[in-house]
């Protein structure tokens, strides 16, 4: 957990106690990286969703990513904002991020070439043509993000970076 906003530092939450803001996840890389996350994705997913997109198939899987991992996104940016994933200590949470967004990475991958390979220059419809291909390249950027995020997950999980010290759990009680 040695990347992970709050790990060097003494659980501050304890299971009884209300929700409080973390300010230095805000400033940290995976704060950052979700908050990028979050606004490529809705961006992503806004510049499909305001074409004909129902017209065709390809931009359905583009919604479906786009729109799942964004939901995602926040909720994971609220959970480490309001340090509730130390309320919630009996789950990995350096693991479930990483799984996270490799499978992002993974899907973003398959959608970003979707996107791509469906945006027609042709298109009866100049607007719907730029939005789409937009839309491919802010699916391009989020894919980078998410694997960006993937690595540095990884390393948090493998707790890379870290000593003994600072990777001990504390007591719970």
């Amino acid at each position: 957990m040695a990347g992970l906003p709050g790990a060097s530092r003494a659980r501050s939450a304890s299971p009884g106690s209300p929700p409080a803001l973390d300010g230095s996840f805000l400033v940290s890389p995976l704060g950052w990286l979700m908050c990028a996350q979050a606004v490529l994705g809705l961006l992503v997913w806004s510049l499909i969703a305001a074409t004909t997109y129902h017209l065709h198939a390809a931009y359905g899987w583009v919604m479906f990513v786009s729109l799942f991992f964004w939901i995602l996104t926040l909720l994971f940016f609220v959970i480490y904002l309001l340090q509730l994933h130390q309320k919630f200590y009996m789950i990995p949470w350096p693991l479930v991020l990483m799984i996270s967004n490799a499978v992002a990475t993974v899907l973003y991958i398959t959608a970003f070439v979707t996107c791509a390979a469906a945006v027609q220059p042709t298109s009866w419809r100049q607007w719907d043509y730029n939005r789409r291909a937009a839309a491919s390249f802010f699916a391009c950027v989020t894919m980078i993000t998410y694997g960006v995020s993937t690595f540095f997950s990884f390393r948090a999980w493998k707790g890379l970076g870290s000593n003994a010290a600072t990777s001990q759990v504390t007591d719970h009680a």
